[in-house]
C-alpha cells in the first residue's frame, strides 16, 4: 500500500482516468465495429465521418495512439472504397 498522500492520490486519479479512458475506448471499438459490419456503401460513407472525429479526439488526449489512429482510419477508407 502507498505511504505518501500524493501516491494514494495519484492512485485515486488513475482509477478514475483509467474507467474514463476505457468507456471510450470501448465506444470508438464499437463504431469502428459497426462501420465494418456495414455493406451499404452510402451509410458507411455517412457514419465514417463520425468514427473518423472520434478517432481523431481520442488520439488527441492520447486515449489511443495517434498512429493507431491513422492506422485505422486508413483501414476503414479501404473498407468503404471496396463497398459497391
Amino acid at each position: 500500500m502507498a505511504n505518501h498522500k500524493s501516491s494514494i492520490k495519484r492512485i485515486r486519479q488513475e482509477k478514475k482516468r483509467t474507467l474514463h479512458n476505457k468507456y471510450y475506448a470501448k465506444t470508438m471499438r464499437n463504431a469502428v465495429r459497426k462501420l465494418r459490419a456495414l455493406t451499404n456503401k452510402d451509410e458507411a460513407a455517412k457514419l465514417y465521418p463520425t468514427v473518423q472525429k472520434m478517432l481523431d479526439k481520442l488520439a488527441k488526449t492520447n486515449v489511443i495512439h495517434k498512429n493507431k489512429a491513422a492506422n485505422i482510419k486508413s483501414s476503414l477508407s479501404i473498407h468503404i472504397n471496396k463497398l459497391g
